[in-house]
């Protein structure tokens, strides 16, 4: 494959020493190369596997030296649309299998046989990925790998007591996505491209939708809260109207077909939903630390709700909620397919998972794992890219992603008793031969080939050029 892409990506970076920086570009070609193989499998020898665990423990490899350098080739693709969305989503990382490593956080916690407290240990990250409105991934923007800071008893006990209500915002863990959306901002303050952040459910928090107006920026957020709306002042419970109902009041504008994608082992499916939109205002909760410092915020609501759906399946019952106005159906439709396109960062972290196995690393450290992770990361949202580049952009040249030496081989893999085309093939001609190397099998009914397919053919395509470079070197 093309490894021109890893010196694109990290053009930028500088780790201090160039050899850290070449070995950064030749990590990532190995990885893209070599999926579903642990670092020894995708280094191949034992001088780079030896020198690939030097990269991660050197302490002086920063791994937002590794995202920062991504993040500048991300907006120079971004600067090429007047808008893309600005995707939010935190992913966690499982290593309590591998006993030794050290520096990992609880994620969560499960009663053991003997009635102990048994942890989940790992690593969370919180990415934000910039994706055209037509749905391609143009890389990652803001990225934070870490390990929650073990919590003090004094601490606790002010949470427990207090429902984690008098803790200001900066210190509860939520405010991840308040930071992810200034820094989004302020990395597209001088480019005329705009973003437009899209969050789930976990990001509803009225600092968040402050934050927003005062930075004069876009976002997107399904509604976690069935929060008082329209109230006169933040200490008011007399007037008012909870959002659900009173959204439920507004009149049916139309109905839209959303596409369910496969999850839960459930099918993917069609669900036919109608169509509220309407305008309100909120206010910070009276339990607030800054009730006093902040004023009313005026937002649209778009009612998404599915009445009839097959039987164990969860009914669609989504409440969007923007603060850019709403007034026609066409322009909640718009919102509804932005909010769909979140997805596309839910198949990001499962390539990363399922595809690059990084919950298999054996790093031993917390630090060690963050940089890998920053790595894998970039090389995740690459498969990803070549996905879905072929299916957005399917006539154009192949010589985006291969060289010429390269879509010969896949042509004549796949046309042995043909001649060679004078002209290269199209790009979604050739993705779909590495997909086939992967097992795809390219039926009228198949459909077009998913990551899974693309992560699989790019291992066996690597193997294949490896051949043939060898078998050049032979026989000339």
């Amino acid at each position: 494959m093309n490894g021109k892409w890893a010196n694109t990506e990290f053009a930028l970076v500088d780790l201090g020493d160039k050899r850290l920086n070449d070995r950064l570009v030749k990590l990532s070609e190995d990885f893209i190369n070599s999926p579903e193989s642990p670092i020894n499998q995708s280094c191949k020898d034992w001088a780079s596997t030896k020198a690939a665990y030097r990269f991660f423990q050197n302490e002086s490899v920063d791994y937002k030296e590794i995202t920062g350098s991504h993040r500048e080739a991300t907006l120079n693709r971004c600067s090429e649309y007047p808008a893309i969305l600005a995707i939010q989503d935190t992913t966690y990382f499982t290593y309590s299998h591998h006993k030794k490593t050290v520096g990992l956080c609880a994620l969560s916690k499960n009663r053991g046989k003997h009635k102990k407290d048994i942890y989940t240990l790992g690593l969370i990250m919180h990415s934000t990925l910039a994706v055209s409105l037509d749905g391609l991934p143009l890389g990652i923007i803001n990225q934070k790998i870490y390990s929650r800071p073990e919590e003090t008893e004094e601490r606790k006990e002010l949470r427990m007591r207090t429902h984690n209500i008098t803790l200001p915002i900066e210190e509860k863990d939520s405010y991840r996505w308040i930071e992810s959306l200034r820094n989004t901002a302020t990395a597209f303050q001088h480019l005329s491209t705009k973003p437009i952040t899209v969050c789930d459910r976990e990001s509803d928090i009225f600092d968040f939708f402050h934050l927003a107006e005062e930075l004069n920026t876009e976002v997107l957020v399904r509604a976690n809260h069935n929060r008082k709306v329209n109230k006169s002042t933040p200490h008011s419970e007399v007037t008012g109207e909870e959002l659900w109902p009173y959204m439920k009041k507004k009149r049916i504008k139309g109905f839209i077909e959303v596409k369910i994608p496969a999850q839960n082992k459930q099918p993917e499916r069609i669900a036919k939903c109608s169509v509220r939109f309407g305008r309100f205002t909120i206010t910070p909760s009276r339990n607030s630390p800054k009730r006093n410092e902040l004023s009313k915020i005026s937002l649209s609501a778009i009612y998404v709700y599915e009445k009839s759906c097959p039987k164990d399946a969860s009914p669609i019952d989504w409440m969007l909620l923007t603060n850019i106005p709403v007034e026609t159906l066409g322009q909640a439709i718009e919102k509804i397919t932005w909010y769909c396109l979140r997805w596309r960062i839910e198949v990001l972290h499962k390539v990363l998972k399922s595809g690059l196995n990084v919950e298999d690393c054996r790093l031993q450290t917390a630090d060690r794992l963050v940089r890998y992770l920053s790595v894998m990361s970039i090389v995740a949202w690459r498969i990803f890219w070549i996905t879905l580049v072929a299916r957005i952009s399917p006539h154009a040249s192949c010589l985006i992603l291969f060289d010429e030496e390269e879509w010969k081989i896949l042509y004549m893999m796949y046309n042995k008793n043909k001649k060679l085309p004078r002209y290269p093939p199209t790009l979604k001609q050739c993705v779909t031969w590495i997909s086939m190397c992967g097992g795809f099998l390219a039926r009228k009914k198949d459909g077009e080939p998913g990551n899974t397919h693309v992560w699989r053919g790019l291992k066996k395509f690597s193997s294949i050029l490896e051949g043939a470079s060898l078998a050049k070197s032979i026989y000339g």
